[in-house]
C-alpha cells in the first residue's frame, strides 16, 4: 500500500471526525439558544451559562480535536493539494450529521451536489498528485522566500481585507434595514465570514505539512527537530488554527449550519489548495506519477 493511500484514508478519518464535532457544536449553540429563549418570558435577564458548560459542544471538540490531529498525521504521507481536497468529503457527512444530529431538512439540490462531490473525489485520488517528497528545513525556508509565494500572500492579504470590508458593510446595512435589505446580503455576509476564516485558518494546513516534514527529518536523524525555524513554524501553526478554531465556534453561533459548514470547507478547502500548489509547487508533479 503506498504512501499516499495511508495518508488519504486518515484524512477521510480525520475529515469526517471534524465534520460530526462541528455539527455537535453547533448544536451546542443552538441547546443554549432554546434554553435562553425558553427562560426569558420578555425580561430578558435570564443569562445562560456560557456553551463551553454544554456536554454536547464538550463532546463537539472532542472530536473536533481528534479529527484534526488525524489530519496532521495524514501530511506526512501525501501531498497537500490532495488531502486538501480530500476534505471535501465533509460536504458528504455534513448532510448526515445535518439530518441526524441537527434534524434538517435536506433539499433533492443538495443530494445531487453531494453525488457530484463524491465523484469529483473518485477522480481525484485516481489521478491527483500521490508524491510527498521529504524537504531540508533550508528547502523550506527558500519557499517562504519564494517570489511567486510571496505575491500569493500578499494577494491572500488582499482577499481577507475586502471580504472583512464586505462583512462589516454588510453588518451595517441588515442593522439599519433589516426587513427592507435583499437577501444577497443574507448571503454574501456569511460568505465574506467564511472567506476571512478560511483564508487565514487555511493557512494552518501549510504550517502543519511543514511541521510533519520536519518530524520526518528528526525520526530519520537527519534533522534535530529543535530549532528557531521548528518553533517559528509551531507558533504559526498555533496561532492560525487557534484563529480557525475561534471563527468555526463564532460562526456557528451566528449562522445556521446548513449554510455556514459548507461555506467553511468551501473556503477551507479552496485556500488550502492554493496554497500547496503554490509553496510546495504540487502542480509540477505529473498527475500520473
Amino acid at each position: 500500500m503506498g504512501d499516499w493511500i495511508i495518508g488519504a484514508l486518515i484524512n477521510i478519518v480525520g475529515s469526517v471526525a471534524i465534520n460530526f464535532g462541528t455539527n455537535l457544536l453547533k448544536l451546542g449553540h443552538d441547546q443554549r439558544e432554546k434554553l435562553y429563549s425558553s427562560n426569558n418570558q420578555g425580561d430578558g435577564k435570564f443569562v445562560p451559562k456560557s456553551v463551553m458548560y454544554f456536554q454536547t459542544w464538550r463532546i463537539g471538540i472532542l472530536f473536533f480535536a481528534v479529527g484534526n490531529c488525524l489530519n496532521f498525521m495524514s501530511f506526512a504521507y501525501a501531498a497537500q493539494s490532495l488531502l486538501a481536497a480530500l476534505g471535501s468529503i465533509q460536504f458528504v457527512s455534513n448532510i448526515a450529521f445535518a439530518y441526524v444530529v441537527l434534524n434538517k431538512t435536506i433539499s433533492v439540490k443538495v443530494m445531487v451536489a453531494t453525488t457530484f462531490i463524491v465523484f469529483g473525489n473518485v477522480f481525484l485520488v485516481s489521478f491527483g498528485n500521490h508524491q510527498s517528497p521529504v524537504y531540508t528545513p533550508e528547502q523550506l525556508i527558500a519557499k517562504y522566500s519564494n517570489l511567486v509565494f510571496v505575491l500569493y500572500c500578499m494577494s491572500l492579504v488582499f482577499v481577507v481585507a475586502l471580504s472583512q470590508y464586505l462583512y462589516r458593510s454588510g453588518e451595517t446595512i441588515l442593522s439599519d434595514n433589516a426587513k427592507d435589505t435583499s437577501t444577497h446580503w443574507r448571503t454574501l455576509l456569511p460568505f465574506s465570514y467564511a472567506i476571512v476564516s478560511g483564508a487565514i485558518g487555511s493557512c494552518s494546513v501549510l504550517f502543519a505539512k511543514s511541521l510533519s516534514n520536519m518530524l520526518r527529518l528528526t525520526m530519520s536523524s537527519r534533522y534535530q527537530f529543535h530549532s528557531w525555524f521548528t518553533y517559528s513554524i509551531l507558533l504559526l501553526f498555533l496561532c492560525t488554527a487557534g484563529f480557525w478554531m475561534a471563527r468555526l465556534n463564532e460562526g456557528l453561533s451566528l449562522f445556521d449550519a446548513i449554510l455556514i459548514v459548507p461555506m467553511f470547507q468551501i473556503a477551507w478547502t479552496f485556500f488550502s489548495i492554493c496554497t500547496g500548489f503554490v509553496y510546495f509547487q504540487e502542480y509540477q508533479v505529473s498527475s500520473y506519477s
